[in-house]
């Protein structure tokens, strides 16, 4: 009987083990990124043009904004993987 004891009580242990481990984990991925100054870009202040910027297109090509400057409307969509129907 206290070996059953015993054991669940390993299981419990070790399980709480494994949260703190994860925990302590993501804490310190946090702090990683964090200590090496990845800020997010700044918005363009609203009725100013856009900044130039390059993308990957679908047909292997960077695209530039620039590169479309006095040309046609340029739309840019994106569309998180997940939710493509591709």
């Amino acid at each position: 009987m206290w070996s059953i004891c015993a054991q669940a009580l390993n299981h419990q242990l070790h399980k709480h083990t494994m949260k703190t481990i994860t925990l302590v984990s993501i804490v310190l991925a946090i702090l990683a990124v964090m200590a090496t100054g990845v800020t997010a870009a700044e918005a363009p202040a609203v009725g100013k043009p856009a900044p130039d910027f390059s993308l990957p297109g679908s047909d292997g090509k960077t695209h530039k904004l620039s590169d479309y400057k006095g040309k046609q409307a340029v739309v840019v969509a994106w569309f998180p993987k997940a939710f493509t129907g591709g």
